[in-house]
């Protein structure tokens, strides 16, 4: 069982069975095995840190990353924006690592994602990152989804892709009616070629197309303000479309 460790100030480590070396020091793996969740441990130097079980936002901080993954923050808004529901059928073209097929399978836990990516070492990433998060309900796979989508009556097709209007036409004929499509892109000239290609497709309504800004505010005595250096600024642009 993986385990999370937090101190009072906020520090965090992940344990999944070894001695856990930190800058605070070295707690035993004989301590963390039988610390129960919410009881205390401490590194030989005296750092003090509760134990938790793991949950899966503790895991996804520790998948591995080859290809750039989509923030937590858009991947909610696709989740917000589209009504998930438990039973969802889902395609994920550009598997990348994996983060949001992942993401995507643990709520449609009574149904199934399919993510599929044109090269292998992202592919063995994503699979990595499967097995590591426990589900079941992916299966990742080799596939240009430019030249086929194997499948029928999807609820939601997301597309992070270099040239998502490519993967229109396909994606329109393994939608059901009503089904989404989701594209995300880094880049506005991505967004416009994509656009103005679901336009032109009859059956297809261009919803919107939304940038997410993500602003962390520190907290420190009266000093309080945005952070001034963010972590992240822009990550993509999110474009909804709905299958009619």
């Amino acid at each position: 069982m993986e385990k999370i460790l937090i101190a009072n100030d906020g520090t965090r480590f992940f344990y999944k069975g070894n001695d856990l070396h930190t800058r605070f020091g070295v707690v035993k793996k004989a301590d963390l095995d039988k610390a129960k969740p919410g009881t205390k441990v401490k590194t030989h130097l005296g750092k003090e840190f509760q134990v938790f079980d793991a949950c899966f936002v503790d895991k996804m901080m520790k998948i591995r990353r080859g290809p750039q993954i989509i923030p937590i923050k858009d991947v909610g808004l696709i989740i917000a924006e589209t009504g998930l529901q438990p039973n969802w059928k889902i395609l994920d073209a550009g598997s990348g690592s994996g983060a949001l097929a992942c993401h995507l399978a643990l709520l449609v836990s009574k149904g199934k994602v399919y993510t599929y990516d044109i090269r292998e070492d992202h592919l063995a990433y994503a699979k990595d990152n499967i097995e590591f998060l426990g589900l079941k309900n992916i299966t990742a796979k080799l596939l240009n989804v430019y030249e086929s989508m194997p499948h029928k009556n999807l609820d939601l097709v997301t597309l992070d892709l270099p040239e998502p209007w490519l993967g229109v036409d396909n994606a329109f004929k393994a939608l059901k009616p009503g089904g989404f499509i989701v594209s995300y892109s880094p880049c506005i000239p991505q967004v416009s070629d994509f656009v103005e290609k679901v336009r032109k497709t009859q059956g297809l309504v261009y919803l919107k197309t939304i940038e997410l800004i993500e602003r962390e505010w520190e907290f420190d005595a009266r000093k309080i303000r945005p952070k001034t250096m963010q972590p992240l600024s822009h990550s993509g642009f999110l474009s909804f479309v709905r299958k009619i």
